[in-house]
């Protein structure tokens, strides 16, 4: 399928929290109760449509073990947006956000655009971090926030849609740009073919 742009994004926080259940849920529409724990890291893409442009995100599930941790901080770098994921019902994996966060600045861009992001709300009696502590703890490490079920889909799909539409915004504005290597943003064939029939338009004979 044709893009305009593609973005890399990719999933971190401590194992188990669902970050590979989201990513299912995202690409396939599908929940599955039983996944083995990432093993370094996994893929998944979709193409999905902002303001009527076509914009493929290449997502990568990066294990959540300490083992695992010095493969995943090689995923942050070129990283348009990294979606840090934790688990609503375990609040152990609420307090390891500051670390998260600390690995994703040292390693990510800066322009790399961050969303706090709690699963599992469907499992509601088990809570044990509430909405307004995840969004205040975003707020202040100034990061976007989002709470989601990645078992029943309950705004899976805007987790992507908005940091993708933020990301557009950002290249539209002239704050990010397509040609650095570390953006996390390269222009489809679209683009290319879009841009290349712009120029042939603006040139002509004397």
């Amino acid at each position: 399928m044709s893009f305009n742009y593609l973005f890399k994004f990719v999933l971190i926080g401590d194992s188990a929290v669902g970050k590979s259940c989201l990513l299912l849920q995202f690409t396939d529409q599908r929940f599955q109760a039983t996944h083995d724990l990432t093993i370094g890291v996994e893929f998944g893409s979709r193409v999905i449509e902002v303001d009527g442009v076509s914009i493929k995100l290449k997502i990568w599930d990066t294990a959540g073990q300490e083992t695992f941790r010095s493969i995943t901080r090689s995923y942050y770098r070129g990283a348009a947006s990294a979606i840090l994921v934790y688990d609503v019902t375990r609040r152990d994996t609420f307090n390891q956000l500051e670390n998260w966060i600390e690995d994703a600045r040292q390693n990510a861009s800066e322009n790399t655009q961050i969303i706090i992001v709690g699963n599992k709300i469907d499992l509601e009696n088990k809570r044990e971090v509430s909405e307004e502590e995840g969004r205040k703890f975003a707020e202040e490490n100034g990061l976007w926030f989002l709470e989601a079920s990645a078992k029943t889909g309950h705004d899976v799909n805007q987790i992507f849609q908005n940091m993708t539409r933020i990301i557009y915004q950002k290249i539209q504005n002239g704050e990010l740009s397509t040609e650095s290597e570390l953006s996390g943003i390269k222009i489809g064939s679209t683009a290319k073919l879009i841009v290349s029939k712009k120029k042939e338009k603006s040139g002509g004979c004397c």
